[in-house]
């Protein structure tokens, strides 16, 4: 039977709870042995703090969690920009042939997904799943790719590292929406001000 790895990227910038929750979620929905957090290097969608700032916090939010880990493949490589379809690829390069890895992403990233990097071999390199909150109609997105999904409803959280980063801005508490070890680290590298 082949290994089932949930493949959960994102700027994490920084990572809160409401990643955790999601995760978590589609860990039991699919019965995803692990779930692999990605912090990408140079998003070519997003301007964001120094990698190793976001690596750093990454780390300190999932590495407590048998079931989660943190993969650097994207920091590491340095490269102007990550690309999903890249990064996938080297993953199955690593890991042996019985392992499925399994992409997910919002529901909001369904409708950009066409705009991506060689969108259509994402779906051969990887099955894709959609995380969507209740009330929002997955069905009723007008998609190219909405037959080859696998859809995974997550509760509704209204956390976002956006809004983190405008609580710290400011000078207003981020916790409990954050890993303690998270908000000490955005208060000692004095990030986000």
């Amino acid at each position: 039977m082949k290994k089932r790895i949930g493949i959960f990227g994102g700027t994490f910038n920084p990572p809160h709870i409401a990643h955790k929750i999601a995760a978590e979620f589609c860990r039991q929905e699919l019965e995803l042995d692990k779930v692999m957090f990605i912090p990408s290097g140079n998003h070519p969608l997003k301007d964001s703090i120094d990698p190793e700032h976001r690596l750093n916090m990454a780390v300190a939010t999932f590495s407590g969690d048998e079931n989660f880990e943190v993969n650097e493949i994207e920091i590491k490589n340095k490269v102007e920009k990550s690309f999903t379809v890249n990064t996938l690829r080297e993953l199955k390069e690593i890991y042996e042939s019985d392992t499925q890895f399994i992409l997910l992403i919002g529901a909001d990233n369904l409708l950009e997904l066409h705009k991506w990097k060689d969108p259509h071999q994402i779906f051969d390199l990887a099955q894709v799943a959609v995380m969507y909150r209740p009330g929002y109609e997955i069905a009723s997105a007008e998609n190219q790719f909405l037959s080859k999904v696998t859809s995974v409803e997550i509760p509704l959280m209204e956390i976002s590292s956006t809004m983190i980063r405008d609580r710290v801005m400011k000078g207003l508490s981020v916790k409990y929406l954050v890993d303690p070890q998270v908000e000490v680290y955005i208060k000692e590298k004095n990030l986000y001000r």
